[in-house]
């Protein structure tokens, strides 16, 4: 049975044209639909995903939550899988990501980030690492749920910043743990890059802490971004 769920893929994208392509076509060789929600680029990304053939949402509210909760709105699959724009599925995906829901409601990938080097190599394997202790996954890895526990849970929370944080937290009290499956997704190392490694690590542990500590989504998003508004 869990090989005829019907699998949606959403992608929110926000200013994506560099890489869009190259995410959807090993998620569109796979899925039963693709659906981009964009959240107004100023580039060719609408354009690009609507001839590679992804169905495309265009008037969802700007930020990551809002526009994963619109792609899924509209959503016929069974299983709804959150790609990243800057994400690239595996070849056999779909396969096992059906049969991992004959055991669990929900789940990820392992990473590997697209950049050579041991340093980046092992922040992919501490990222595999820390989601299996904690059975808490980001949305880099490739969040899937079945839309019964997508259901159970009300979609992301409608929160600026920590959704994928968030929402492993609840999916955790009402679906038990998730799936950690060993194929690797393979995400750009681009922020690593631009901002360092260690740095981006030890910040993006501390951005958590804050928030396990209490700290608002808003505020967090406020300092995180700075001035620029929204994300995707």
């Amino acid at each position: 049975m869990a090989g005829a769920l019907r699998i949606s893929v959403v992608v929110p994208a926000l200013n994506e044209a560099a890489g869009i392509v190259a995410a959807l076509r090993p998620a569109l060789r796979e899925a039963d639909e693709v659906i981009v929600v964009d959240g107004g680029s100023a580039d060719a990304t609408v354009e690009l995903a609507r001839a590679a053939g992804a169905k495309l949402v265009t008037d969802a509210a700007r930020g990551r939550a809002a526009q994963m909760n619109a792609g899924a709105a509209v959503a016929s699959g069974e299983v709804l899988l959150f790609l990243h724009a800057d994400t690239r599925l595996p070849e056999g995906w779909a396969a096992a990501l059906r049969a991992s829901l004959a055991a669990r409601h929900w789940g990820r990938f392992d990473v590997s980030l697209d950049a050579p080097g041991r340093l980046l190599a092992i922040v992919g394997a501490m990222m595999n690492l820390r989601s299996r202790l904690s059975g808490i996954c980001t949305g880099d890895q490739a969040i899937f749920v079945a839309r019964a526990a997508w259901r159970r849970v009300g979609g992301f929370p409608p929160i600026a910043l920590m959704e994928d944080i968030e929402i492993s937290r609840r999916l955790k009290r009402v679906a038990g743990p998730p799936a950690c499956l060993r194929e690797r997704v393979a995400v750009s190392a681009r922020r690593w890059q631009a901002r360092g490694a260690l740095r981006t690590i030890v910040g993006m542990w501390w951005w958590r802490a804050l928030y396990f500590l209490g700290a608002s989504p808003d505020w967090l998003h406020a300092r995180y971004y700075g001035r620029r508004r929204g994300r995707a």
